[in-house]
């Protein structure tokens, strides 16, 4: 019987995330107060494209605000390893589908890693700059070549890939053995 494991996990929000938003209330505060202040100069009507403009912001920096909270989903079923994002609870995409068969490295250590070129790199980690939570795996797509998935799994996850990874990848991983 095949197993399936799942795991959510909340993308951490960078200082990228937090100057967006300062921007968009800044922009939802400025462009109507400078509508506001061009109906003393041009027309009178410049006050209603002001107040159309502020309820339209209000909208959009909602928008802004809910479309930075990112979530990455991980699904063992049988050999392949499906991982998803999923945006603000309204718009899923898929970033790959890795047979599990065909991983050739599975790493905690980015140092490894380091030396290696790759066509494409999928990142679906909680927080890139985490070295001690993340795992690089390093596989082979027919449509991209050589390609490179840095996620952060959990213990369940890690099992549910267990049984269709390389025997010195499970050795090395689960065992803290190095193969030669």
């Amino acid at each position: 019987m095949e197993g399936f494991n799942e795991q959510v996990v909340k993308r951490k929000n960078k200082l990228k995330n937090l100057i967006i938003k300062i921007v968009a209330v800044l922009l939802l505060i400025t462009v109507p107060v400078i509508c506001i202040m061009l109906a003393y100069v041009i027309t009178s009507y410049m006050i209603y494209v002001g107040l159309f403009l502020f309820l339209g912001g209000i909208y959009l920096v909602w928008y802004v605000f809910s479309s930075q909270k990112v979530e990455f989903e991980y699904s063992v079923a049988g050999d392949e390893l499906d991982i998803s994002k999923i945006i603000s609870l309204r718009k899923r995409k898929k970033v790959c589908k890795v047979p599990i068969r065909e991983i050739d490295k599975l790493e905690k250590n980015e140092d490894i890693i380091n030396n290696m070129r790759f066509t494409k790199t999928f990142i679906a980690a909680r927080d890139v700059d985490a070295k001690d939570d993340n795992y690089y795996a390093v596989f082979n797509s027919p449509a991209y070549g050589k390609c490179l998935l840095i996620f952060s799994p959990n213990e369940q996850i890690l099992q549910g890939m267990k049984p269709y990874l390389k025997k010195d990848i499970v050795i090395k991983l689960f065992y803290n053995r190095n193969v030669g």
